[in-house]
């Protein structure tokens, strides 16, 4: 514990770069962080894909964006002068601060080098040696991977003198993602536009994830719609990036009800976010908007293939999670010939997950 170290304290920087569900698990730490050190000047530097979760964050002072994968490309078609420009303004604001504590809460390569151009006082990370990102630290706890994600990045937390705020205390994590009326209403319209009635329940289903080994496929997820559809009389939001619109729209060309809409391509992670705190169920393969829907409170029936949920399924209590108990599992491997956990879990399973949880909110209303 360094608690007598508080008053020291002044500029605090957090590295915690990708991906969306990784920066959704350190939020309770930036809650907790900003409790043990409320006068502190916080900034987050993260990289774009995930940077509107934290854009305008109450908790902190300063967001930095790295471009990472923008300067890769461009530096792979020539782009020589401009990439090393704009590097060197991004590093200049890096270092424009004079940060007492540094925390590395990604604990790879690309996350410590940062830590290091920060030039921070304390540099605090994982004693894990990933990548070699320890030698970047002068400070290192243990990392304990049979915690889930959340519960890790807090242990830096109880180390530097918070409350670890685990969900069976006193302080649950706390879980806040920023959004305004732009977002509430520019979600109404696209409900309203897609005629559904903003009042009434719908089910949110997101079909895609990084992993070609955690999809589920097409059809099924056009099975589960259909059924939702017609057994359950409730209507079905797809939801996912611009990228994912192909997958998207496969499904909805192979479902039969016309209460199915896709809204994939259309939302911010922030007008995702209130999307799934009106939706009444989330159906979704191991994701990062499965983080953001368990985030802001909505029960979710989770698909799980090649991962652990125990480290990093859907945080707290009222998630469903499917998986298959193979003695492979988890493999966590990216490619897979058969893909036999995901082949695994039917459309029944996950219908009835469904039902579960549309019966636990009837219950509790």
């Amino acid at each position: 514990m360094v608690t007598e170290q508080q008053g020291n304290i002044v500029n605090i920087l957090i590295a915690k770069l990708s991906a969306i569900g990784d920066v959704v698990h350190t939020l309770p730490s930036l809650a907790a962080l900003r409790q043990l050190y409320p006068q502190a000047h916080i900034t987050w530097v993260v990289e774009e894909a995930a940077a509107d979760l934290i854009d305008g964050h109450p908790h902190l002072d300063r967001v930095l964006i790295s471009r990472r994968k923008h300067w890769q490309q461009d530096f792979k078609k020539g782009n020589f002068s401009k990439n090393i420009q704009e590097i060197r303004f991004f590093v200049n604001a890096l270092r424009d601060r004079p940060y007492d504590l540094v925390i590395d809460f990604h604990g790879l390569f690309k996350s410590a080098v940062l830590v290091w151009l920060s030039g921070g006082t304390r540099k605090l990370g994982f004693d894990s040696m990933q990548e070699g990102s320890g030698l970047f630290y002068t400070e290192k706890i243990p990392e304990d991977m049979g915690k889930h994600a959340v519960d890790r990045y807090l242990d830096f937390l109880a180390y530097l003198g918070a409350k670890s705020g685990k969900a069976d205390g006193v302080n649950a994590p706390e879980f806040l993602i920023p959004s305004d009326d732009r977002n509430i209403q520019k979600v109404s319209a696209l409900l309203s536009k897609s005629h559904l009635d903003i009042d009434e329940p719908f089910v949110a289903i997101n079909p895609v994830a990084l992993w070609d080994t955690k999809l589920w496929r097409e059809d099924r997820f056009a099975m589960l719609a259909d059924r939702i559809v017609g057994e359950l009389n409730i209507p079905v939001v797809i939801t996912g990036s611009a990228d994912e619109k192909p997958y998207t729209e496969s499904i909805i060309k192979e479902a039969k009800t016309a209460k199915v809409v896709d809204l994939a391509g259309q939302t911010t992670l922030k007008d995702l976010a209130c999307l799934y705190r009106q939706a009444a169920v989330v159906v979704t393969t191991d994701s990062g908007p499965m983080h953001i829907a368990a985030a802001v409170g909505t029960p979710v029936v989770a698909l799980f293939g090649p991962t652990e949920p125990r480290r990093t399924g859907p945080y707290g209590a009222g998630h469903t999670v499917i998986s298959k108990k193979l003695p492979c599992s988890p493999c966590f491997l990216k490619q897979c010939r058969t893909r036999e956990c995901m082949e695994g879990i039917t459309v029944e399973e996950v219908l009835e997950g469904v039902k579960e949880k549309l019966g636990e909110k009837t219950e509790t209303v």
